[in-house]
């Protein structure tokens, strides 16, 4: 296993979160920080000499039946696809030059126009989660976002008129070649990390398992669709160049003053001062043995790169563990690499281990995002800023300790109740 000397951005952490669910007080009088991350260096835009046998596996590894690609879709050579092994053949010039056709949602695999209106909806942040080339729910989501922000009809396809909005035909390149640094490849990794919690809870940090994983949280890309862009490349290697989608490469900056946490979307909606639309990331919100809450809360504070407290006693068990553990920090931790803390004692939004994994299964109560949606959130609310859980659109049951329009409705809690909710340290809490 290979280890190296620690990160910066991991030594930096203090505060911890409990089980979602856990009754435990909240935490009161926190303010914000936006968490600290290193700015991405911008990846060229010439595309490099691409070996399409990555895609082409990953491709066939499909499972179900095969679609065959329809008319007009772009190949290597430029040229309508006939059949699918012509649709294999796809390179990063190709998708950049995709132009536009109608989107088949029954097609399997990667598909060259679904890919480049990822990156797209990205960077206009109408984010659709994880970017794999794949027609899905969190795709049909980015796109009604991005509908509703641009005050377009609203019905999740994407029309002519949504390529041409978000500048499909002459886009910047959206595939673009990636020079590994030295810096990038500091680590440590930890590939053998186990998945149980006491094992987990003696590492010095919950750290990217492989570069390749690092890549795919930097870039917004699903592991194995990055690594089939990349066939055969040692990315823990400085100065190897590897292909990445060119994403949004500076955050929001608007402040939010109001998220809905839309159980029936599976999203949170960030709002600002006058009501519109900021953005909307896709949301893996509860499960039926843990739901998350009903009606109106405030944000009491946010921790980066939160510690994360287990207690069986309080919340699940997982497998053999009966006794309570602190896991370190890192993007690996069970809520990622931010943590929202909301006024409903030990509920919170965070991020996942799991990126691709959003809106696809369940939770223990809370909200999870992908981590860099949820570092990105972070940066842009403050303590008191409220929070409304919609049953179904249009709905919002107000039985927390707020009002839709954020004002508290009881005291806040002691100030050690954030040490209670998030680490020992309440000065880690901001």
């Amino acid at each position: 296993m290979r280890r190296r000397t620690l990160a910066p951005c991991l030594a930096i952490l203090t505060v911890a979160a409990t089980p979602c669910g856990a009754q435990q007080p909240a935490p009161a009088d926190a303010t914000i920080e936006t968490p600290s991350a290193k700015p991405t260096p911008a990846p060229s835009r010439a595309a490099p000499a691409f070996d399409a046998k990555g895609i082409s596996d990953l491709l066939q590894r499909d499972t179900g039946p095969t679609v065959a690609p329809r008319a007009g879709a772009p190949t290597a050579l430029g040229r309508p696809a006939e059949d699918l092994s012509a649709r294999l053949q796809l390179t990063p010039d190709a998708v950049n030059a995709t132009k536009f056709s109608r989107v088949d949602p029954a097609m399997r695999g990667v598909d060259p126009v679904v890919l480049k209106a990822e990156i797209l909806l990205d960077r206009a942040h109408a984010p659709p989660g994880v970017i794999d080339g794949r027609y899905g729910s969190n795709f049909v989501k980015a796109i009604k976002t991005y509908e509703t922000m641009r005050e377009l009809p609203v019905d999740g396809k994407l029309t002519k008129r949504v390529w041409d909005e978000l500048g499909g035909d002459t886009a910047e390149p959206v595939l673009v070649p990636y020079t590994i640094t030295a810096q990038d490849v500091v680590g440590p990794f930890y590939p053998d990390l186990s998945p149980d919690y006491a094992e987990q809870a003696k590492m010095p940090d919950l750290g990217y398992r492989s570069a390749n994983e690092m890549f795919g949280e930097r870039f917004h890309m699903d592991r194995k669709f990055l690594a089939a862009l990349n066939p055969g490349v040692d990315m823990e290697t400085a100065g190897n160049t590897i292909v990445v989608a060119q994403v949004a490469t500076t955050r929001l900056s608007t402040k939010v003053a109001r998220i809905d946490v839309d159980k029936g979307k599976g999203q949170v909606l960030a709002y600002d001062a006058d009501g519109n639309l900021i953005t909307a990331y896709p949301a893996t919100i509860g499960s039926d043995e843990l739901p998350s809450p009903s009606g109106s809360y405030v944000v009491r504070g946010v921790a980066p790169h939160p510690t994360y407290t287990y207690d069986p006693k309080k919340n699940f068990q997982q497998g053999a563990n009966v006794n309570k553990l602190i896991l370190p920090p890192g993007p690996n931790n069970p809520v990622g690499a931010a943590f929202i803390a909301l006024s409903k004692p030990t509920y919170g939004i965070h991020g996942t281990p799991d990126p691709s994994k959003i809106d696809k299964t369940h939770s223990h109560g809370c909200v999870r995002l992908t981590n860099w949606n949820a570092q990105e959130l972070a940066s842009l609310v403050q303590a008191g800023v409220p929070v409304n859980f919609i049953e179904k659109p249009g709905t919002v049951v107000v039985s927390g300790d707020a009002t839709l329009g954020g004002a508290a409705s009881s005291p806040p809690e002691p100030v050690d109740g954030i040490a209670a909710l998030l680490g020992a340290d309440p000065s880690g809490v901001r």
